[in-house]
């Protein structure tokens, strides 16, 4: 089990005149002299070094947080290692703007935090010596997240780049609730207003649509009622499990899921057209919204909270959202529908918990030994508590089992908005036993978990593909054909639906999809997965 305080010491020694090289021939990036030592680096304890060291740190932030430097936190990082640093964290977008001209000019940081790279910008900066690897690093100097690599191999895996390089950190945050954001709510007082009870079946939601359509049960002698209303290809407001139930067919926004080891492609089963014909159906009955297929977030969320109230059933991550709370207590979570195969079928999205890209070294650092003990104190599960929500005393306090829990934030301000101003991310993980042990979730988060164990995760129907690292020769294989074959499955999904015409078409729409090289992708999903289940190695 790991420790619940901070880490204070390690039983390494550094070498003297240390030299960091990259192993494997698969790098570009020189022999680096570490310069460590130069100002009394401590192979343990704290400060990190006894001369104070400068290095500059860029990346991105959160557009409501502060300067990093002053964040209570980091500043107390720099009291306790030593290390001072120089923010140059910038938005989002505007750090996209200048990342690829930074990364290609003499003028890199020392280390990307929050480092905003995708897959394929890892792979080519840590290929041509622009990031540093860090697998030696990590063993040398980093025993806290040694400790975590050796006991997770699923993280190192995730981290890990096909050339076996590892060349950022990791962000986990283990709540277990990513897997099913598609919510589906119904409004239970228009189930009473129509003498309805609660839906366990397909076929009884079906009823239930249909009853909302026709007998005006918001009583305002108007057909303004909307039975159902969703969006395509969103985070939270997909009708994956009507497909499920419907058809049999698992989905998700990827169309890719994962069952006993094997990558499917799940948009062109039988399963899948019988759920779309079905949902064609519903469309030509007047149950579902013309506009699901076209609506922005703002227009879909405002559908909830009209004067009248009009919507019957709907996806989204939190009902409170949708309909305010004024009007949540009209609407019950519905959970998972008893399909028409007699089966409850949850579909998984392959939203992960752990993300890489937390943190990258760059080939301008010439204190890499002490970098990296620095980033290893922030693995310690009461830090990186702290840097995921914000400095004990200020957003965490310990209950009276010695647990951090929430402090409540003050009038006016929401905890996400507190959060974005006082923690500043970066490395960092907490995993599902220390959500137990070592801080609670936020109060919402863990209202989440109890709903999805409840209603979800008895039926889980696929596994979610992992967070599988690609190298660019496989980005450059699947990058242009999935595009095309995501949005021709998109597009037919709405035209099919609204025009109840899928039989006509699918025939065409399969041979469209083997000519855009479905079996080749999927088959290089096959190959990444299977890379990475055997922990990282080609």
């Amino acid at each position: 089990m790991r420790s619940h305080r901070l880490l204070t010491s390690t039983s390494l020694v550094l070498a003297a005149g240390l030299a960091l090289t990259a192993c494997g021939s698969s790098s570009a990036s020189p022999v680096t002299e570490d310069q460590s030592e130069e100002f009394g680096f401590n192979t343990e304890g704290l400060p990190i070094v006894d001369e104070t060291l400068s290095l500059t740190f860029g990346g991105t932030k959160s557009a409501l947080a502060p300067e990093y430097s002053e964040m209570e936190l980091v500043q107390q990082w720099e009291e306790d290692t030593n290390i001072a640093i120089e923010w140059e964290n910038l938005p989002d977008q505007v750090f996209a703007e200048k990342k690829n001209l930074m990364l290609a000019s003499d003028n890199l940081p020392d280390v990307l935090f929050n480092t905003g790279l995708s897959d394929a910008e890892v792979v080519t900066n840590g290929t041509n010596g622009t990031l540093l690897p860090l697998e030696d690093l990590i063993a040398e100097h980093a025993p806290t997240l040694s400790a975590i690599l050796e006991e997770r191999p699923d993280i190192r895996a995730a981290i890990t780049a096909s050339d076996g390089h590892i060349y950022t950190l990791p962000s986990v945050e283990e709540l277990g609730i990513l897997a099913h954001p598609n919510f589906l709510f119904i409004n239970k007082t228009w189930l009473d207003a129509v003498g309805l009870p609660m839906p366990e079946t397909i076929d009884e939601y079906h009823a239930a649509l249909k009853a909302f359509a026709e007998e005006d049960p918001n009583g305002n002698g108007q057909a303004d009622e909307i039975p159902l209303s969703f969006r395509t290809d969103s985070f939270a407001a997909n009708p994956h499990d009507l497909i499920a139930a419907l058809g049999g067919q698992p989905e998700n926004n990827d169309h890719r899921i994962v069952r006993d080891g094997t990558v499917e492609f799940t948009a062109n089963t039988d399963g899948y057209r019988r759920a779309v014909d079905e949902l064609g159906d519903w469309y030509a009955e007047g149950l579902i919204d013309p506009e699901s297929f076209s609506q922005d977030d703002v227009a879909y969320l405002s559908k909830g909270k009209s004067e009248t109230p009009i919507l019957g059933s709907f996806f989204w991550w939190e009902g409170k959202e949708m309909v305010g709370e004024e009007r949540m207590d009209d609407y019950e979570l519905v959970g998972i529908l008893e399909g028409v195969d007699g089966e409850r079928l949850a579909s998984v999205a392959n939203n992960q918990e752990i993300s890489r890209g937390a943190m990258a070294i760059t080939r301008a650092n010439k204190y890499p030994a002490a970098t990296m003990r620095w980033a290893d104190r922030l693995f310690d599960p009461v830090m990186s508590a702290q840097s995921n929500w914000g400095p004990i005393g200020v957003t965490l306090e310990e209950d009276e089992d010695g647990l951090l829990v929430q402090i409540p934030a003050e009038e006016g301000e929401s905890e996400g908005e507190r959060r974005q101003r006082v923690a500043p991310g970066g490395p960092k993980i907490t995993t599902a036993e220390d959500f137990e042990t070592v801080v609670a979730p936020e109060p919402r988060a863990k209202e989440r978990q109890e709903l999805v164990e409840e209603f979800y995760t008895p039926h889980r129907a696929n596994d979610a593909y992992p967070p599988v690292m690609l190298s660019n020769e496989e980005l450059d294989q699947i990058s242009f054909p999935n595009a095309d074959i995501n949005t021709l499955v998109l597009e037919k999904f709405a035209s099919w639906i609204v025009n109840d015409n899928v039989d006509e078409e699918w025939d065409s729409y399969v041979q469209q999809l083997d000519q855009l090289g479905v079996d080749d992708v999927t088959g290089v999903y096959q190959e990444a997965y299977d890379r990475f289940t055997s922990g990282g190695e080609s």
